[in-house]
């Protein structure tokens, strides 16, 4: 089955949403954006669904990421890679240094990434990997390889060479390489410890997570779920306790709250066409289900 109701906003939205001057890219595939706090990261502060990838790497600062509700931290010479689908919010900055911020962001569509010698699906195990593994914190050699690589990047984006997107697809080829090289170095170290620590119970919860991120706008009944994983609905929700310390209707409520953030912000649909999109019987419904979460009525949300 495939997923269906969910909200992505595309190249040109996401770009839109930074200072032009921020931003250097080949045609509407590829961009790279400079961030600093203040001229544009502020945007990723609601619930966004970028439908590509995303690679953040950190020069400077401190904040939190959130990925479909599972929040990382992310630090000075952290790499973080955000694949298509995922909703990613930034829930936390430290305002004492906010304006030492410094990020290098690359974002690409999906179809320039299957156009490139990268196979990403393969790379990161079809992003299972990354599921935990997201982010990471460079060695001395290798943030001087990134730099590197993000200074030529640059360069080669600035210049008016010709073959500039051939130039540029082999390049991000190598760059993607070299981040799930240091992916699976970390993956590595780690092995002995999942291996000891990853229960059938994490599997279980893991899987339901997948499954709660793709079907939430449709189904929010944990029978369901039970029934994807081949398990009695009582037994998920014990499993999703005891992993996660939030029930399993805890869980499928917040994802649509999530989703439903990201409609308000980054879609132009009616609060009402937002209600229906997310399979509520009326608006009412809808506007009762968001502010007993959230404390605000989808509208004011909205103006937020």
């Amino acid at each position: 089955m495939e997923a269906k109701g969910l909200y992505n906003i595309d190249l040109d939205q996401l770009r839109g949403l930074f200072p032009p001057s921020s931003c250097v890219g080949v045609e509407n595939e590829f961009f790279v954006i400079s961030l600093k706090y203040d001229k544009g990261l502020s945007v990723l502060r609601h619930p966004c669904r970028f439908d590509g990838y995303l690679a953040f790497f950190c020069i400077s600062g401190h904040l939190k990421v959130t990925i479909n509700l599972t929040e990382f931290e992310v630090s000075e010479n952290s790499l973080f890679i955000n694949l298509p689908e995922n909703i990613i919010r930034i829930s936390w900055v430290e305002e004492a240094s906010a304006n030492d911020l410094d990020f290098v962001v690359i974002a690409l569509t999906k179809d320039y990434m299957s156009g490139l010698k990268a196979d990403m699906a393969s790379l990161m195990d079809e992003g299972r990997i990354l599921l935990d593994n997201p982010g990471m914190v460079l060695d001395d050699r290798e943030r001087l390889v990134a730099g590197k690589y993000l200074r030529l990047v640059s360069s080669v984006l600035e210049s008016d060479i010709y073959y500039k997107k051939e130039c540029m697809a082999s390049l991000v080829s190598s760059l993607f390489y070299f981040a799930g090289g240091m992916v699976e170095k970390k993956v590595s170290r780690e092995k002995a410890e999942r291996q000891s620590g990853w229960s059938r119970d994490k599997t279980i919860f893991n899987r339901f997570r997948e499954l709660v991120a793709a079907y939430h706008v449709r189904e929010r009944g944990v029978a369901f779920y039970a029934g994807e994983l081949c398990l009695t609905p009582k037994y998920l929700s014990r499993v999703v306790k005891s992993v996660s310390g939030r029930s399993a209707p805890e869980w499928i409520d917040a994802f649509v709250i999530m989703e439903a953030k990201n409609l308000l912000k980054y879609s132009d649909m009616p609060i009402k066409e937002v209600a229906a999109r997310l399979n509520f019987s009326d608006n009412a419904a809808f506007y009762k289900f968001f502010k007993a979460r959230t404390g605000v009525t989808p509208l004011k949300y909205r103006r937020s």
